[in-house]
């Protein structure tokens, strides 16, 4: 049985985002492994504090990934 961990900088998505992803990566796997394992999937997402998380050498905040889904530089 699948077990997908999502980590996501906190306050960046919704309760209904993240109900969105977890329905999104269960179908996905459904997919590939047929409807049988739909039952069995488990998709746990996880909130890391901001600034916990960093990519470059630079911490990550929720404001920098608002400001890349507006398309702008973070």
């Amino acid at each position: 049985m699948p077990l997908i961990n999502v980590k996501l900088i906190e306050d960046v998505f919704t309760p209904a985002q993240k109900t969105q992803i977890i329905e999104k990566l269960t179908d996905a796997m459904v997919e590939i492994e047929g409807e049988n394992m739909r039952g069995v999937t488990w998709v746990y997402i996880e909130d890391i504090k901001q600034g916990d998380l960093g990519i470059g050498g630079k911490p990550l905040h929720a404001k920098d990934v608002h400001s890349l889904q507006r398309g702008e530089a973070a």
